[in-house]
């Protein structure tokens, strides 16, 4: 039987997936960008911002979570 992830691993993973995103649109805002798509492009770096002052945030939570005697 596999073993239970802890709910910190599990929000970890989702973490780090989310700055594998970041970087995969960034690229692609960059793309964009460079065709000329300066109206999409600004609106990507828009979204981009939100995502990441929401890690900075995650990643503050996730540190809590695992620091000993926080269960």
């Amino acid at each position: 039987m596999p073993t239970p992830h802890s709910l910190p691993d599990v929000l970890e993973r989702i973490y780090e997936n989310q700055l594998a995103l970041e970087a995969a649109i960034m690229e692609l805002s960059l793309w964009v960008a460079e065709q000329g798509g300066t109206q999409a492009d600004e609106n990507v770096r828009g979204s981009l911002e939100t995502i990441g002052e929401n890690a900075g945030y995650i990643q503050q939570s996730l540190a809590r979570l695992k620091a000993p005697g926080s269960n």
